[in-house]
């Protein structure tokens, strides 16, 4: 079995400093990327920012700064987000990097060589916001300015000598690339939404432009930039040394297995981006999953609606686990969702302060005072083993993963620590003090109950799982999920180290 994994975010546009949205995607890679690791794979994760295009060009110019400079400065910021975050991924790509570029212009000559690219006139609507062009039915006139349905951005008539890609040309090798490939584009909404389109019909799509000049030159014709979204998407092969395809990272790792994007992007990962990869004859990804958005009340994060959620500010507030959690467990993964800190206190109350932290407390303190904190021995009896099973069903965990079934795969944890709280409390080991083989075998139940589900809560909540793992000499890079199997992993009398409390109840 494959045991490479290559998952990546999308590549972050730095015209603005990064926002909740952002974030969450971040997370929810870096979720999978640490999932996978803990199941022996060899995970190569990627996420990076997006520098080129009219839209970073008007930023830097209205600052007074020249685009690199600019995006020096904003990218950083992303990639300052990135350790925030304790994100852990292998590589962070920026699209103004030598690497990139060459493989950007190498996948350009394939094209032209492959007759796949032509030069005539564009003329039509441009937002510069989105990056993007828009068909006329998918722009309306809104308080006497045009603006795109989906996007809301404000677009703009643009005439000008372009490079056109066929696009048309792969209409139907798209449908038949889609019916091959049922699981290619999740959610479901977001495959009939792709297959509806393109089943509307495929215009060629503008791949360069000649108005402005920051971007990369399109090889035969220095007039010229490569479009701004032909060289984004190459980024996924950039970071693995392409156009080397000999080298073993591209070898190991490519085709993706995951694109982690906001809905917003969809049709730029899931049309034009297996698109252009077959056309150069490359591998398309495995599966592009479209998230929806994280929200600010009833609307999508925007600079320019001025309801911008900072994710430093509420990590600062409430702590970085205690976001990933609430957004991997409250927000309904691929539909939209939204953050306020009402809603952030009440789940670090109930789940995390009331039931995980509860049931570390509880569990350890008592075995403090009456296993001298020390693994006790132990002899089953038939409830401790209905408990144990209960976590290890590794086909179940993992095809939750395999699946992006996030929510069931929070569920489940839910399930579990509600289920072992409440075998602690049934068992009364506070009540076995004349039977002190019983007491012993149901603190190391417990505590047996507390290493697996932090096993499977550590893509979570890192950073709170290592300080529970490592109260039994258990370190990160030793954390195996094929180790829930073992119902005897924690051997007796090693020493428990002294754990503090994980999460404060917040007063409300």
């Amino acid at each position: 079995m494959n045991k490479n994994y290559y998952i990546t975010t999308p590549i972050y546009y730095p015209s603005a400093r990064p926002h909740m949205g952002h974030a969450y995607s971040s997370i929810i890679a870096d979720f999978f990327a640490r999932f996978k690791k803990i199941d022996g794979y060899k995970v190569y994760f990627l996420t990076g920012t997006d520098e080129h295009g009219l839209k970073i060009q008007r930023a830097a110019e209205k600052q007074n700064k020249d685009p690199k400079s600019f995006c020096d400065e904003i990218s950083k910021t992303f990639e300052n987000l990135s350790k925030s975050l304790n994100l852990s991924n292998t590589d962070f790509i920026r699209t103004t990097e030598d690497r990139h570029k060459k493989s950007v212009q190498n996948l350009w000559n394939i094209l032209e060589k492959n007759k796949q690219i032509y030069l005539s006139k564009y003329s039509g609507w441009y937002s510069v916001s989105d990056e993007a062009f828009y068909n006329e039915d998918e722009v309306e006139e809104k308080d006497e300015l045009k603006i795109a349905k989906s996007s809301g951005s404000i677009v703009e008539w643009v005439e000008e000598e372009s490079f056109f890609f066929k696009l048309s040309e792969w209409q139907k090798p798209l449908l038949e690339f889609y019916d091959k490939n049922k699981n290619f584009i999740l959610p479901e909404s977001r495959r009939n939404e792709v297959i509806s389109f393109v089943k509307g019909g495929l215009k060629d799509l503008s791949v360069s432009r000649k108005t402005f000049s920051w971007g990369i030159k399109v090889p035969s014709d220095e007039n010229h930039v490569v479009y701004v979204w032909l060289d984004a998407l190459t980024n996924y092969l950039s970071s693995l040394k392409y156009p080397d395809e000999n080298n073993n990272l591209f070898k190991n790792f490519w085709p993706a297995d995951l694109h982690i994007i906001g809905k917003d992007i969809l049709r730029f990962h899931a049309i034009y981006w297996p698109a252009f990869l077959l056309a150069a004859n490359i591998e398309p990804p495995k599966r592009v999953y479209g998230h929806g958005w994280i929200l600010s009340g009833d609307m999508k994060m925007s600079k320019s609606k001025g309801n911008i959620l900072d994710p430093l500010e509420i990590i600062n507030n409430y702590g970085l686990d205690s976001l990933r959690y609430y957004l991997l467990k409250e927000v309904s993964f691929g539909n939209d969702g939204n953050i306020s800190e009402e809603k952030l206190e009440n789940c670090i109350n109930s789940d995390l302060a009331n039931n995980f932290g509860n049931l570390c407390q509880r569990v350890l303190s008592f075995a403090e005072k009456n296993c001298s904190s020390i693994i006790p021995k132990h002899d089953f009896n038939n409830d401790d083993l209905v408990i144990l099973n209960s976590l290890k069903d590794l086909s179940k965990i993992r095809s939750f993963i395999d699946n992006q079934d996030i929510n069931q795969y929070m569920s489940f944890i839910v399930d579990r620590l509600f289920a072992s709280n409440k075998y602690f409390n049934d068992q009364e080991p506070w009540k076995k003090k004349n039977d002190k083989l019983r007491l012993y075998t149901i603190v190391y139940t417990a505590i047996e109950l507390i290493r697996k589900i932090s096993i499977i809560l550590y893509p979570v909540m890192p950073q709170t799982c290592i300080k529970v793992l490592n109260t039994f000499n258990i370190k990160e890079d030793y954390i195996d999920l094929s180790s829930l199997e073992n119902d005897d992993f924690l051997k007796e009398k090693l020493k428990i180290s002294k754990l503090d409390i994980l999460f404060k109840k917040i007063d409300k």
